[in-house]
């Protein structure tokens, strides 16, 4: 089970809900929406993945940046602003735990993903369950899980605001193309192809920027902290398949490991805003404590480099002198750009409507899940329209807006509306409509009223079991999660969950839907 999966699932023999509690915000993106999770590992409990490949781990060799990468930048130092990180509470750490715990391995687990629920290291499960192959895990087989012990704790040094992970009103006007044109690296060049559909490097940038909603900026600062791409024309050689230094073959070229990447950057900032982040976990198994008074967009940074750095390479990816030092060089010091606060207190929903028209009777097959992949918020939810077949049928059915607004992106089976007025999805409330037929899709520019067509729903866009619509939610860029302090609410449907992916309900005052996949009079929903 991938590694989100791991944290929510409810076993008799854990008591996990006292470890993980705010962990019901985040969740694993697999099953009904979009690609299956870039944080998750390759080598599977037996029963899940015969043809899953092997990942290459990062090793002290390759798991950082090359030697001798030439960075073609002015100022060798970071530039300090006049602006000083905005001071933020502690967050409160999730309470080690002291005792032994038994945990019975289950479909797709991997040792690292449990290694990381119970913030040990794969060495020390290893070691005290003797296990002599830690890649070979089986379905049933009963762990011991020690107590977490600690190397070291990670420095309180913040890298980044919050806003410059989110793809945020920070980022409004920034211009991709402009800026890897001037800098005239291996990315000016480069293209390849994405879902049937040749894409340079700056609209690989700007679609996975869209897609994960993680900010520009620092997509391309952690692409030239590991390879080089945006200076360097001849990068190493061995980056040109991996850019990102993470050596998975299924994870070939640039759009796959820029997306897991953002993917990991999502997982830490969405994590650590719901205090579900006590260590982090090196591949040399280094177990680190998390400083409890850095941001949330700094925790992203560590978040991804924990996949990418044995400690020392790790240590510096995450000091003055790493990320933080490129992305100075690059556009100045981070917290001028810091965008406060994205989601202001008292935050309220706006009307929205059911997104289908009157008179059809829908099902709802999606509890609260992430927005996009797995390290995204549990902001979406998902809903099939009327039919007999399952699986990935043409539909006649119409998806509608839910609010009035403007179309700001109908591409790759997205579609995007910005509630705001101002064109701009990274500003206020926007809403998100996947899995959209290209056939008789809305158009970028038109403005619809609540209840107008958007579009077919479909199994176009990332990965898709069965036609279906999959929405959600951002405000200024940041994913908003539908069961958490701003409930998704449509039509007085109120969406509840109990912290396992894609389950739940909607609620409108006795009357109770839950969420199951397939069609049924308990999934049942209609005006």
């Amino acid at each position: 089970m991938p590694y989100f999966a791991g944290l929510q699932k409810a076993n008799k023999n854990l008591t996990m809900k006292r470890i993980f509690g705010l962990m019901v915000l985040i969740a694993v993106f697999l099953g009904g929406c979009y690609k299956p999770g870039p944080g998750s590992e390759p080598w599977k409990a037996s029963g899940l993945d015969e043809e899953s490949s092997i990942t290459v781990p990062p090793s002290a060799d390759n798991a950082s940046p090359a030697e001798g990468i030439t960075i073609t930048v002015d100022d060798p130092e970071p530039i300090m602003g006049d602006t000083t990180p905005t001071p933020n509470p502690p967050v409160v750490l999730p309470t080690p735990r002291l005792e032994i715990r038994e945990y019975i391995v289950q479909r797709g687990d991997t040792l690292r993903q449990i290694a990381q629920e119970f913030q040990v290291s794969v060495e020390q499960i290893s070691t005290f369950n003797e296990i002599q192959n830690p890649d070979l895990i089986e379905v049933g087989q009963v762990l011991l899980i020690p107590p977490p012990s600690f190397d070291l704790i990670a420095s309180p040094f913040k890298i980044i605001p919050d806003s410059e992970l989110v793809n945020s009103p920070s980022n409004r006007t920034f211009d991709v193309a402009k800026f890897v044109t001037q800098h005239d690296g291996y990315l000016v060049a480069y293209s390849e192809e994405v879902d049937d559909v040749t894409l340079s490097g700056v609209e690989v940038i700007q679609r996975v920027a869209l897609e994960y909603s993680v900010n520009p900026r620092l997509l391309l600062t952690i692409l030239e902290y590991q390879s080089g791409w945006v200076t360097n024309q001849n990068p190493p050689e061995e980056t040109l398949d991996f850019p990102m230094r993470y050596y998975d073959h299924r994870r070939i070229g640039l759009y796959k490991q820029l997306g897991w990447s953002a993917n990991l950057l999502n997982e830490g900032y969405y994590r650590w805003k719901v205090n579900a982040i006590s260590v982090w976990m090196l591949p040399d198994s280094s177990i680190i404590q998390a400083d409890p008074t850095i941001n949330a967009g700094t925790a992203g940074v560590i978040n991804l480099f924990q996949y990418l750095a044995n400690q020392n390479a790790w240590e510096k990816a995450v000091s003055e002198e790493g990320v933080f030092s490129t992305f100075s060089r690059f556009f100045g010091y981070p917290f001028d750009f810091t965008f406060d606060p994205l989601i202001p207190e008292g935050l309220t929903q706006p009307f929205l409507q059911l997104p289908f028209e009157p008179g059809l009777v829908w099902s709802f097959t999606g509890g609260p899940h992430g927005g996009w992949d797995s390290g995204s918020a549990w902001a979406a939810l998902d809903f099939a329209p009327p039919g007999e077949p399952m699986g990935c049928v043409p539909s006649t059915a119409w998806v509608t807006a839910v609010a009035p607004g403007e179309i700001v992106y109908s591409d790759h089976g997205a579609v995007i509306q910005d509630l705001e007025g101002d064109g701009i999805w990274q500003t206020g409330w926007s809403i998100l409509y996947m899995h959209i037929d290209t056939n008789n899709r809305v158009e970028v520019g038109t403005y619809l009223e609540a209840g107008e067509r958007v579009g077919h729903p479909s199994c176009e866009g990332g990965f898709s079991t069965g036609t279906h619509l999959h929405i959600a939610r951002r405000y200024n860029g940041e994913w908003i999660a539908a069961d958490a302090e701003v409930p998704f609410v449509l039509d007085g449907w109120k969406a509840e969950g109990y912290g396992v992916e894609y389950n739940g309900y909607l609620v409108k005052g006795d009357r109770i839907v839950e969420a199951l996949n397939g069609r049924s009079s308990r999934n049942a929903i209609q005006y």
